[in-house]
C-alpha cells in the first residue's frame, strides 16, 4: 500500500542512507568501464550552502548519476578548499573572542587553533550536500590543507622556480589592509562610487604663484614626489623644470613633463605619488622619483606622513580637507564618480603597495591554456564566455602568489643571514643545497629562516584535477592514469580566470594535457528582481529550508525548470513549487496505478495503441534527451522529460486506459503501464532522485542493496512517426470537442455525437475508442456533406461536426470565422515566406523544413473549409 501523500523528508532521509549503506557512490579504477570524472569546485571550509551551491551541485549531480546509469565508472570527487583570507579571519575572529591576540602566539599555535576550528566547521557544507542528494564519494574526500595536497603545493613551487618562471620583487600589488595581504588581480573586485574631487593650491616655490590639482586621495599629498604636466600644454609650458612646495608639510619638489598626463583631465596637473598608484609608480621610474611609503599594513599613516600618524586613511583624508581649507589650499570640492577596488574576502578597500612579493610568469603557461580553448579541444559552454576567456588571456599579467597570512602552505624559500635565498621542499633538502652550493658546511637547520608567507589559495586549487588523485607526487598511479582527465567541470563565470584558466595551465604543465573536456558555466542566481542574491541584501532563502518546504527532488527540478547555461536564474519560490506540484503529479499517478482492481485479460485494442503510441512517444524524448545532454542543454533536457510525465503520461495516455470508475483493469495493460513508469523514473533518477528510487522500489521486487542508481539509463528505441501523428490528430480533435463544451457550458457528463467528413476513414476505425472515451462522445459516424447546424472545426485536412440545439446565431459564427479566415490568411504567408527563403531551407534541418512544409499543407486546408463555410452562410 502506497501513502496518500508524498513525504519527502522521511524518503530523503531513507533512502540517502540506503545509497550510503550500499556504498552505490564509491568508485574504483575498472579497466572494463569507461570512466567518467567530476570533481567538486572545491567550496571554502568556511562556506554554508548557499543558492549558487544548489545550482552548481544539483547540474553536477544530474551528469554524474546519468553517467553512473550508463555504465560507466563514475567518480564525482569533493572537497574542501582552506581559504586562507576568509578562514584566517575566522579563526582570529574567535580567538579574539577568547582574549587572544594572534600577535601574542606562536605560529603552530595559531595553526592549532586553526585546525581546530576546521575540523569543528569545515565539513558543514559537505554535510549539507548530501541533504540535496549529491552523490559524491565521500570516501575521498580531499582538502587543500592535508598532507599530500600541502606537499603537491610545495612541489609545485620548487618546480616552477627551478624552471625560472617563479621569482621574488618589489613590485606595486593590490593591498588589502583589513587582511593586511597582498592580493592578486583577479581578487580585486571594482565598483562604482561616489567620490569627490578636491582642487589643491601647491605654491611655486619662487613665490611666483601656484598650481592647481585635482585629487580625490589628499590624505596621499605628503608622498608626492612630483607635480607633472602635459609636455605640450601650453599652459604650463612656463612652469617646466621649477618646482612647488607641498601645502602643509613645505617640502619641495620639482614640476615635470611627461605625455602620460591627459590635458583636458582636472586641471591639467597631476601630483605623482609613486607608492599609492600603479600608474604613478611607473612615472617615478621613468623620471627617477623617490618613493615614500605612508601607509601601515593597516591602512593608517605612519611617520613619514607627518601629520596624522597613526591615523585611519580615511579619517585622515577628512582631517586633511579640513587642514587644507582652514589654511587656504583647498579652492573647491566637486562630486566625483569614481571605480574603488575593493578585496573580494574582506570589502575593504584597496591599497596600491609596493611591497616585497613572489610572483608566478604567466605568458608563456598562458600559451597552450589558451590555444586550447580557442580550438575547442576543451569547450566552454556556452561558448559566448570564449571571448571573455580570451580577453583575459591574451593580457595576462604575472600572478602575484604570497599572502602575508599564516594559514596556507607556506612557502619553501630559505633565506641565509646574508639574505641567500634557497627554494627546497623542505629545510633538510634547503641546508644540502646550500652545502653542495655554497659549501657552507658549517651551516646547521637553525641557520636558515623560512618565509614567513603562505601561497595564494588559487596556487593548491589550481592543482585540483591532478592533486587529489595524488597526481602530482606519483604522476604514474593507477588512479591518476585512469581518472584523469576529467570530464565535465561545473562552475560559475565569475572564477573562468582565477580557478579555470589556471587548472588548464597546470594540467598542460604537469601532464602536457588537458584537465577537462567541458566547462559548463552556470548563470548567477538572481532575486525575481534581478538582484544578485547576497546575505546584506537579505534576498538569499536559506537553502535547506526550501529542501524542509518542497522536498530535495522540488528544489532541484525547480531551480533547473529556468537554469539555461551561461544565463542567469531569477529565483522565485513558484520554481520550487513548480517542482514539488511535479513530485505530486508523478506520485499520484503511480498511486493510481497501484490502487486499480486487477482482473486477468489481455488488453484491449485501444490500450495496445496507446501503449505503442506512448512508447514512440518515450524514444523520441529519450533522442531528445541524449541531443540535450550532448549540447549540455540540462534544463531543455529537464523540460522534455517534464512534458513527457505531466502531459503525455498523466494527461493522456493514464486517461485512455484508466477504466471507468469502481471498474477493473486488464492486468496485461497494467503491467504495460507500470513498465513505461519504470522507464520514466530511470529516465528522471538524475534529475529527481529520491521520489524515483521509492517509486522505482516499489514497482517491482528488487533484490536486496539493488538501486535505481545503478539501473540502466532508458535506451531510445524505434519511433513510430506515423502513430505519433494519429494521435496528435486524436487529441487535436478531443481538445476541439472540449473547447465547444466550454464555450456552451455544456455538462462534462453529456456525451455528444461526432460527424466526420474524411477521405481515408479507415484511419480512424483503430482510433474510435480513444475519441470516443476521451471527448465523451455518444457515437462517431462519417459523412460525405457538411453537417448543416453544427459547431464545427478543420484538424488537417478532415472537417469535424458537433450537432448542437440550433441556438448558433449565424451572423455570430460568420464573424468568428471571418476573423479565423484572416488570422490563418496571415499564417500561411509568414510560413510562405520562410519556405522561399533559401538560407533557411538549405541550413535548417530537414525535419524542421519539412514541418514547415506540414504547416502550410494544414493551413491551405483549414482556409478552404473556412471559405465553403462562409459561402454557405451567405
Amino acid at each position: 500500500m502506497i501513502d496518500k501523500n508524498y513525504a519527502p523528508q522521511e524518503i530523503e532521509q531513507k533512502w540517502y542512507a540506503y545509497w550510503l549503506e550500499n556504498k552505490l557512490f564509491a568508485s574504483k579504477p575498472n579497466p572494463n568501464k569507461e570512466a567518467y570524472t567530476i570533481v567538486i569546485p572545491p567550496p571554502n571550509v568556511t562556506g554554508v550552502l548557499h543558492m549558487g551551491h544548489m545550482l552548481n551541485n544539483t547540474i553536477q549531480d544530474v551528469l554524474i548519476r546519468k553517467a553512473r546509469m550508463e555504465g560507466k565508472e563514475a567518480c564525482w570527487v569533493p572537497g574542501t578548499d582552506h581559504a586562507s583570507i576568509a578562514t584566517e579571519a575566522k579563526v582570529v575572529a574567535m580567538l579574539k573572542e577568547k582574549g587572544i591576540s594572534k600577535a601574542d602566539i606562536t605560529r603552530e599555535e595559531f595553526l592549532k587553533y586553526a585546525f581546530e576550528w576546521k575540523d569543528k566547521y569545515g565539513g558543514i557544507i559537505l554535510d549539507q550536500l548530501k541533504k540535496l542528494g549529491a552523490s559524491c564519494d565521500w570516501d575521498r574526500t580531499r582538502f587543500t590543507m592535508e598532507p599530500s595536497l600541502y606537499q603537491a603545493v610545495i612541489d609545485t613551487f620548487v618546480r616552477l622556480y627551478n624552471k625560472g618562471l617563479i621569482y621574488r620583487g618589489v613590485r606595486m600589488v593590490n593591498w588589502d589592509p583589513q587582511g593586511k595581504t597582498a592580493l592578486s588581480d583577479e581578487e580585486v573586485i571594482y565598483k562604482d562610487v561616489q567620490a569627490k574631487l578636491h582642487y589643491i593650491n601647491y605654491p611655486l616655490s619662487d613665490g611666483s604663484g601656484f598650481v592647481t590639482i585635482a585629487t580625490t586621495r589628499p590624505e596621499t599629498i605628503m608622498a608626492d614626489a612630483a607635480i607633472c604636466v602635459n609636455p605640450t600644454d601650453e599652459r604650463y609650458l612656463h612652469l617646466q623644470g621649477k618646482k612647488v612646495r607641498i601645502p602643509l608639510i613645505d617640502r619641495e619638489i620639482p614640476i615635470i613633463a611627461d605625455e602620460y598626463v591627459t590635458a583636458e583631465f582636472g586641471t591639467g596637473c597631476l601630483k605623482v605619488t609613486p607608492a599609492h598608484d600603479l600608474n604613478d609608480y611607473e612615472l617615478g621610474l621613468k623620471h627617477k622619483l623617490p618613493v615614500i611609503d605612508l601607509l601601515n599594513d593597516d591602512g593608517t599613516l605612519n611617520e613619514k606622513a607627518v601629520l596624522f600618524v597613526g591615523v585611519d586613511r580615511f579619517e585622515a583624508r577628512k582631517r586633511i580637507v579640513k587642514q587644507l581649507t582652514e589654511e587656504g589650499y583647498l579652492t573647491k570640492t566637486e562630486e566625483y564618480k569614481s571605480t574603488v577596488g575593493t578585496s573580494e574576502r574582506t570589502g575593504a578597500v584597496i591599497e596600491p603597495k609596493l611591497s616585497l612579493q613572489w610572483f608566478m610568469k604567466m605568458e608563456e603557461m598562458a600559451k597552450p591554456a589558451l590555444d586550447n580553448v580557442m580550438n575547442d579541444t576543451i569547450q566552454l559552454h556556452p561558448a559566448k564566455f570564449k571571448n571573455t576567456y580570451r580577453s583575459w588571456m591574451e593580457n595576462v599579467r604575472d600572478w602575484c602568489i604570497s599572502r602575508q597570512l599564516w594559514w596556507g602552505q607556506q612557502i619553501p624559500a630559505f633565506y641565509l643571514e646574508d639574505g641567500t635565498v634557497i627554494v627546497a621542499k623542505d629545510k633538510k633538502e634547503a641546508l644540502r643545497i646550500a652545502r653542495d652550493t655554497y659549501q657552507l658546511y658549517a651551516l646547521v637547520e637553525d641557520d636558515l629562516t623560512q618565509d614567513p608567507d603562505v601561497l595564494d589559495t588559487w596556487f593548491s586549487s589550481w592543482l585540483w584535477p591532478i592533486s587529489v588523485f595524488d597526481g602530482i607526487e606519483n604522476p604514474d598511479n593507477e588512479e591518476i592514469n585512469y581518472y584523469y582527465p576529467t570530464n565535465d567541470l561545473v562552475t560559475g563565470p565569475d572564477i573562468l580566470f582565477f580557478w579555470v584558466a589556471r587548472m588548464i595551465m597546470a594540467g598542460y604543465e604537469w601532464r602536457d594535457e588537458l584537465p577537462f573536456k567541458n566547462v559548463y558555466l552556470t548563470g548567477i542566481v538572481r532575486d525575481k528582481q534581478g538582484r544578485k542574491m547576497s546575505k546584506s541584501l537579505g534576498n538569499s532563502p536559506d537553502p535547506l529550508e526550501l529542501i524542509e518546504r518542497f522536498g530535495a527532488d522540488g528544489v532541484r527540478s525547480g531551480l533547473l525548470f529556468s537554469a539555461p547555461a551561461g544565463n542567469d536564474l531569477l529565483f522565485d519560490d513558484k520554481l520550487c513549487e513548480q517542482g514539488r506540484n511535479f513530485s505530486n503529479k508523478i506520485w499520484n499517478a503511480f498511486r493510481l496505478l497501484r490502487g486499480l482492481e486487477v482482473v486477468p485479460g489481455t488488453s484491449l485494442p485501444e490500450h495496445v495503441l496507446a501503449t505503442a503510441w506512448f512508447e514512440s512517444k518515450l524514444n523520441q524524448t529519450i533522442i531528445d534527451v541524449q541531443d540535450h545532454f550532448s549540447k549540455f542543454r540540462i534544463s531543455d533536457a529537464l523540460l522534455s522529460i517534464y512534458e513527457l510525465v505531466w502531459d503525455d503520461f498523466c494527461g493522456k495516455y493514464l486517461e485512455i486506459i484508466k477504466p471507468a470508475y469502481q471498474s477493473p483493469i486488464q492486468a496485461d495493460t497494467l503491467q504495460a503501464a507500470l513498465g513505461l513508469f519504470d522507464s520514466l523514473m530511470r529516465l528522471m533518477h538524475p534529475y529527481m532522485p529520491f521520489i524515483t528510487e521509492e517509486i522505482w522500489q516499489v514497482i517491482d521486487e528488487r533484490k536486496a542493496g539493488e538501486s535505481i542508481c545503478k539501473a540502466e539509463f532508458p535506451l531510445a528505441g524505434p519511433v513510430n512517426a506515423a502513430l505519433i501523428a494519429q494521435f496528435d490528430v486524436v487529441f487535436e480533435v478531443v481538445t476541439k470537442v472540449r473547447e465547444i463544451r466550454n464555450s456552451k457550458q455544456l455538462s462534462p457528463k453529456l456525451a455528444l455525437a461526432l460527424h466526420i467528413k474524411a477521405e481515408n476513414k479507415a484511419a480512424y476505425a483503430p482510433l474510435e475508442a480513444i475519441m470516443i472515451k476521451l471527448a465523451n462522445l455518444e457515437s462517431i459516424t462519417f459523412v460525405a456533406d457538411a453537417v448543416a447546424d453544427a459547431q464545427t472545426f478543420v484538424v488537417k485536412a478532415d472537417q469535424f461536426f458537433v450537432p448542437l440545439a440550433n441556438d448558433e446565431d449565424p451572423a455570430v459564427v460568420k464573424a468568428e470565422s471571418e476573423k479565423e479566415l484572416v488570422y490563418l490568411l496571415g499564417f500561411k504567408k509568414s510560413v510562405e515566406a520562410k519556405l522561399a527563403n533559401e538560407k533557411f531551407v538549405a541550413n535548417a534541418k530537414a525535419d524542421l523544413v519539412e514541418r514547415e512544409r506540414q504547416k502550410l499543407a494544414d493551413a491551405e486546408t483549414k482556409i478552404q473549409s473556412l471559405q465553403e463555410l462562409l459561402a454557405r452562410l451567405g
